[in-house]
């Protein structure tokens, strides 16, 4: 009966643990959690004491762990079931188990090259391809994680900085591209930390940025990565062209992701399809032939058109309909007035920078190109209600900036990308206007074969990172709209990605408690960890080994955690749910009184060292903590 709270803590829906009645939907959640549970071979929720498990449920988006050996589509699967909206899960538990039925038993996959696959059947491919595809295991995932953040409106800026760091690859590539010269202009120096990026660029433009990179991760196949590279920077072309035509507050970032993902089915098809790619082209008339032709041959290839198949993907990943619908480019003649408000007009924003981004890379002189140019400004000018002129100056505009952008990014060796590159006598100036940054070394992985070696980017000294991070983090406090919160991360983002550390947890103390309590930090497990990470400043008896480091406000490495007599002086929390092989300890003190901690471990004993210069950097990152807080307090 409504009102009364029944099932098994842990696994119960978030509707349960408030006592509403019972739906399908309940199962689903339910059924999700022990799935997951299986998969990640621990449960999904590991709290213990049932009140606290209750509120979990209530506020807490569970998935699947990073370490977790599932495909995309898998966790797909269970994200969705896990979903807290109830309306945004499977019906019922019959729809769960088709869905995990077709992802245990796909269908024979067609031959590639076949030519018409046939429309359900092209899409119901292109996604168990997408599964089974060695080389591209994590778009969907990826996509739908950033999204899902993006979306909801409980979660914060510091939830979007925290997905992204997840991707080290991701991370580097993101801080490049909000370090060209346009995003710079409005940092007042280097960006070093994705949340201050965040807090600067605005929730959608980093959004954006973020899909459009996660596109380009996972599309690098070294068999066509030239034609791929290509269709990425038309598409970015597209969306950057959008955003310059849409300068109102919010419209940018809608017009620059409907804009390029107006191209997701062409995108995909590339990729996945690559033979039926060249016989779409072919049938369409060349190699870049108009967005009309395209559609004609792709429904001819494939049984369904690009705007169809990226609008199925659209939907399988979970997208907003608000998102579907501006990748739908409005058809029939470009009308001789201006169009409509709203989404309406965002969809013919679209349209027109596709088919204009299209013009600029396709090849010729350069006075055919600006004469093709010209003539499709002069086509949308009106409906876009703007002089030609003015369009004109947006596409120069757009062309420079993805010009810096394909820089930033190292996105030579393409047609595209030499048709917006930067004039060789402004080539200097282009190469100053990006600033290079100490970024987290990453491995490239190792190449399919036959298709060459691979290399590893050099190790980035900790220390370049740290001091990268401080100057960024006094940029911030000097110049931006000051924001604790906002440094307090900046902090904890730089350790972490510095160092590696797996945890890092940023506590702050509890006046009426004495109790340091962790409020937020980076690492798997985060939201569970800090509702545990407790440390009494006060009590009876013997402290236990934090407080007794946070009393005294000692900088204290503990190198092997697993010694027996520093094992029994760690709490239970640390000791049996953590497993911690080494942590560090930063107190911050003001005038001998204890008001946070900044702990950070690793697995394994032994596996945090630190010179004295990364040291004094840690502690130079620890002192701008308390001097925001500080000045939190005086404001």
């Amino acid at each position: 009966a409504g009102g009364s709270v029944v099932g098994t803590p842990g696994y119960m829906s978030p509707e349960a643990a408030r006592g509403e009645a019972p739906t399908p939907a309940m199962d689903v959640f339910a059924a999700g959690m022990v799935l997951g549970g299986l998969i990640a071979g621990r449960p999904l929720c590991a709290e213990r004491e049932v009140p606290r498990v209750l509120e979990r449920l209530q506020q807490t988006d569970f998935e699947l762990p990073p370490d977790a050996v599932a495909d995309a589509e898998l966790r797909t699967i269970v994200a969705r079931a896990l979903v807290r909206d109830r309306d945004r899960r499977y019906a019922d538990a019959a729809e769960l188990r088709e869905a995990l039925r077709a992802w245990l038993a796909p269908a024979d996959l067609p031959v590639a090259g076949s030519g018409h696959v046939g429309g359900k059947g092209t899409l119901d491919f292109l996604l168990r391809r997408m599964r089974h595809k060695p080389d591209f295991p994590a778009l969907a995932d990826s996509v739908t994680r950033i999204q899902r953040v993006t979306n909801s409106e409980s979660e914060s800026l510091g939830a979007l900085s925290a997905e992204i760091l997840k991707d080290v690859a991701l991370t580097n590539k993101l801080l490049r591209m909000v370090n060209t010269a346009h995003f710079n202009h409005a940092g007042g120096g280097s960006i070093s930390t994705v949340s201050r990026a965040v807090a600067l660029v605005g929730f959608a433009g980093i959004r954006n940025m973020a899909l459009s990179v996660v596109l380009l991760e996972h599309m690098q196949d070294r068999a066509h990565a030239a034609v791929i590279r290509d269709e990425f920077l038309r598409a970015m072309l597209a969306g950057t062209l959008a955003s310059e035509l849409t300068p109102r507050s919010r419209d940018p970032e809608e017009a620059f992701i409907g804009a390029m993902f107006q191209n997701l089915g062409r995108l995909l098809t590339e990729y996945y399809f690559p033979e039926e790619a060249r016989q779409i082209k072919q049938l369409a008339g060349g190699v870049t032939p108009a967005a009309a032709a395209l559609e004609q041959a792709a429904h001819r290839v494939l049984g369904l058109g690009f705007e169809e198949l990226g609008l199925g993907i659209a939907r399988s990943w979970g997208l907003p309909a608000s998102l579907q619908r501006l990748m739908s480019a409005p058809a029939g003649p470009v009308p001789r007035h201006r169009v409509g408000a709203g989404a309406d007009y965002l969809s013919w924003v679209g349209r027109a920078a596709n088919q204009i981004a299209d013009e600029v890379l396709r090849p010729g002189e350069a006075q055919t190109v600006q004469d093709r140019v010209r003539a499709a400004v002069e086509r949308f000018a009106p409906a876009l209600g703007v002089g030609a002129t003015e369009l004109i100056d947006s596409v120069a505009t757009a062309r420079q900036r993805m010009g810096k952008l394909v820089h930033a990014l190292g996105l030579g060796g393409s047609g595209a990308a030499a048709a917006l590159t930067v004039p060789e006598d402004a080539s200097s100036a282009a190469a100053d206007s990006v600033i290079e940054l100490p970024l987290r070394p990453t491995l490239t992985p190792a190449a399919p074969s036959g298709a060459g070696g691979s290399q590893a980017t050099l190790p980035v000294p900790a220390a370049d990172i740290l001091a990268a991070g401080v100057q960024d983090i006094t940029n911030s406090m000097v110049l931006d709209d000051f924001s604790l919160n906002q440094v307090l991360r900046m902090v904890l983002e730089t350790m972490w990605r510095a160092l590696g550390f797996r945890h890092i947890v940023f506590a702050l103390r509890d006046a009426r408690s004495e109790t340091l309590t962790g409020r937020f930090g980076f690492g798997p497990d985060m939201a569970a960890l800090c509702q545990r990470f407790k440390v009494p400043l006060k009590g009876g008896g013997v402290p236990d080994l934090l407080a007794a480091v946070a009393i005294k406000g000692v900088d204290t490495l503990i190198a092997d955690a697993c010694q027996p007599n520093i094992a029994t002086r760690l709490p239970a929390w640390l000791r049996d749910d953590v497993r911690a092989g080494s942590f560090l300890l930063l107190p911050l003190c003001v005038k001998g009184v204890t008001i946070g901690l900044i702990y950070a471990d690793r697995e394994q004993a032994g596996g945090i060292e630190l010179d004295e210069k990364e040291l004094a950097l840690l502690r130079t990152l620890r002192n701008q903590a308390i001097m925001a807080i500080r000045q939190a307090e005086r404001s």
